[in-house]
């Protein structure tokens, strides 16, 4: 009987066991929903805004910097203080100083919804990428952030037709391109003298933030057919430092520059006889003229010391550098003096050492550039350069594999019409 009385109790467990459990999982599974529904409908959504903090709860007041307004006049008509705008531009020196805010630049106010409305946050935008968070709901606390930058390589074509800033203009690039190309090819191409025909390839970066072009990064190659020839650049980092090289491996930087004025036109050549426009009677002209707007920067076109800072009764101001042993430059009808211009001072290639005027005698603004070898006067134009240091030996297959396959690209490129499109895209 007992026997018999186990199997029965253990018939009924087996039974009721898988009954009970079948049971509780469905509880516990409509406890779960009844609970996602509560919170479903009582919880708060936290919304974070562009500038990475919370403002649900706030007033906003995005505007733009007027002329001559200060920080003061941003942040008065909104009940802070003086002693608090203070605090604020002492907090803000070692992160961005707040005193020099610009016209047309944005920013941004938060504050309390209520009467008083206390200003929590004053967020100002130093450009698309980077804008400075000012923290004021406890002590102020200001720190410097930076928007996502997605950089895409872009590749374009453009034949000169009037001028390389008309050109890009009309294949809708950036002006900014225009520089780019004049420090990659500064050695090599007058952009001063360009012609209608004349034509390049690039592909370069283009940097946006949130779909918006912000900025040019880096040429990583052209091509410019420059009076029929062609001038590539192969952009290569070479012991930390971007350069660039030619096809065959050669640096595109040579011991001088192209010319000591990035954008302008020559007026007046090298020449034994020119008719003076001041004095009126011919005589020799051992120099360059170069017809720019009153104010424009000009470059020393090399490494050197500086020899000679004075004024001439014809060349009005002028600064004399030696390069070496067996090359110098000179610079007349200078408007002023660079801020630290003086005999002695050791300047480098590109560093602006004055400005485009008139002094002395002179017609308009201009620069009237001179340039020694071994003491003699001579045609700076029609000089020829040494390169500087070319690929390392330890970089050539690395050099070579890169220029080979980009190369590729930028042969391929189509030039007529001109060609404008995205290829690929990263993140920075």
């Amino acid at each position: 009987m007992t026997v018999k009385k186990n199997i029965k109790e253990l018939v009924l467990l087996a039974f009721v066991v898988p009954v009970v459990i079948i049971y509780l999982i469905v509880s516990i599974s409509k406890c779960s929903h009844s609970s996602d529904d509560a919170l479903g409908s009582d919880s708060v959504v936290v919304n974070i805004n562009e500038f990475g903090f919370v403002s649900d709860s706030l007033k906003e007041y995005r505007e733009k910097v007027q002329k001559n307004q200060t920080l003061s006049d941003l942040l008065i008509p909104h009940n802070v203080s003086f002693q608090t705008i203070h605090d604020i531009a002492a907090a803000s020196q070692s992160v961005f100083d707040l005193k020099k805010i610009n016209v047309g630049n944005a920013y941004t106010i938060f504050s309390d919804i209520d009467s008083v409305e206390s200003v929590k946050y004053f967020v100002y935008e130093i450009d698309p990428i980077n804008y400075i968070i000012c923290d004021l709901r406890d002590s102020i606390y200001i720190h410097l952030e930076s928007r996502e930058v997605v950089t895409k390589i872009r590749e374009i074509s453009g034949i000169i037709e009037y001028s390389l800033y008309s050109t890009l203009s009309g294949i809708n690039a950036s002006d900014l391109l225009a520089l780019k190309m004049a420090d990659a090819f500064a050695w090599q191409i007058d952009f001063y003298g360009i012609q209608k025909g004349d034509f390049f390839k690039i592909i370069f970066e283009e940097n946006y933030v949130q779909d918006k072009l912000v900025g040019i990064g880096k040429i990583n190659a052209a091509l410019f057919n420059h009076r029929s020839k062609d001038y590539y650049a192969f952009r290569f980092e070479q012991e930390g430092q971007d350069e660039y090289f030619d096809e065959h491996g050669n640096s595109l930087r040579k011991a001088f520059l192209k010319a000591p004025l990035k954008f302008s036109r020559i007026s007046s050549r090298y020449t034994n006889k020119r008719f003076h426009p001041v004095l009126k009677y011919y005589r020799p002209h051992r120099g360059i003229d170069y017809a720019a707007p009153a104010g424009t920067h000009i470059q020393s076109v090399g490494d050197g010391l500086i020899t000679d800072v004075r004024w001439t009764n014809q060349g009005g101001r002028f600064v004399k550098i030696k390069h070496n042993s067996t090359y110098s430059s000179g610079y007349m009808h200078l408007q002023a003096y660079a801020k630290g211009i003086k005999v002695g001072k050791r300047i480098r290639q590109g560093d602006v050492i004055g400005y485009v005027g008139s002094s002395g005698l002179a017609t308009g603004p201009h620069l009237d550039f001179r340039f020694w070898k071994n003491n003699e006067l001579v045609n700076y134009l029609t000089q020829e350069f040494p390169s500087s240091r070319p690929i390392d030996k330890k970089d050539q297959l690395a050099f070579t594999a890169f220029k080979d396959s980009i190369k590729i690209k930028i042969d391929a490129i189509n030039v007529n019409p001109p060609t404008s499109s995205a290829l690929t895209s990263g993140t920075k």
